[in-house]
């Protein structure tokens, strides 16, 4: 006879289904993304062979050809993207270049945000360290917080990103910061409340609504052994800023539950 879970054990299961699900919806939300850029890019390619073929003079080849050979690069560019977060799917903790992260993560995110009207400036703090985390589930903190950023500026505008070391602390530090509508007093409090949001469900490109995002978004950081912070008003916009510990000379890989952040 089996001996019944405590309460400690049932808390622990029941944590370790709900990574599960939200690892599910992440990578759902993932490939419908990637699947969108490909199809785009499928289209470019094949609208103009198309249009190298109808038009035999030199000079339309040409183009056709440019714009063919433009559009296979950024294919390339997504399947290089999509092959780093493929190696980062372990639940092992290890060194991660946050910038390099962010590049990977960007190929995927270029064409919503020039869509939606929306430049991103990234900045770097020269010789930045690595820091110690499952890359994953950095990444999609990543994605969340700037398809946040995106969502609050709906007429388009502005994201910088800025990674630097933290002063006098072992941690990197992150801080995405948008121009968008900014957040009150009433509502910045209740931000990462699991299922607090002020979305009616998901915008145009089909993402945001659940009010899970910034609940799991927390949740990863702190397993981390990191912090979250948010500054926002009303009319100036948002800032988010992480702070992640760097990774030790030594790295000592540790297993780790795997837990993926759906869109908020």
């Amino acid at each position: 006879m089996s001996k019944p879970e405590s309460t400690q054990e049932e808390l622990q299961r029941l944590r370790s289904q709900v990574a599960q699900l939200r690892n599910k919806a992440a990578l759902g939300e993932l490939l419908g993304t990637t699947t969108h850029e490909f199809n785009n890019i499928l289209m470019t390619i094949m609208n103009y062979a198309k249009m190298g073929i109808r038009h035999p003079d030199q000079a339309t080849r040409d183009k056709a050809l440019d714009k063919i050979l433009a559009a296979s690069e950024r294919a390339a560019k997504i399947t290089h993207s999509v092959l780093g977060m493929a190696k980062n799917r372990s639940g092992d903790f290890a060194p991660v270049d946050l910038a390099q992260l962010f590049d990977e993560t960007m190929v995927l995110l270029s064409r919503e945000m020039q869509q939606f009207r929306v430049q991103v400036e990234i900045q770097v703090e020269p010789n930045l360290p690595k820091v110690h985390a499952i890359g994953n589930q950095i990444q999609q903190v990543i994605l969340n917080l700037l398809t946040n950023a995106r969502q609050a500026m709906d007429k388009g505008g502005q994201i910088t990103i800025k990674l630097f070391q933290s002063p006098q602390e072992n941690y990197v530090g992150v801080s995405i910061r948008d121009y968008g509508c900014g957040m009150p007093p009433e509502v910045l409090h209740r931000i990462f409340e699991p299922y607090f949001t002020t979305k009616t469900g998901p915008d145009a490109s089909g993402k945001g609504g659940t009010g899970l995002g910034l609940s799991a978004c927390k949740d990863v950081i702190e397993q981390h052994q990191g912090r979250i912070r948010v500054d926002s008003s009303v009319g100036k916009g948002t800032m988010f800023t992480l702070y992640l510990p760097i990774s030790p000379a030594n790295e000592v890989r540790q297993p780790s539950e795997m837990l993926a952040v759906p869109a908020k």
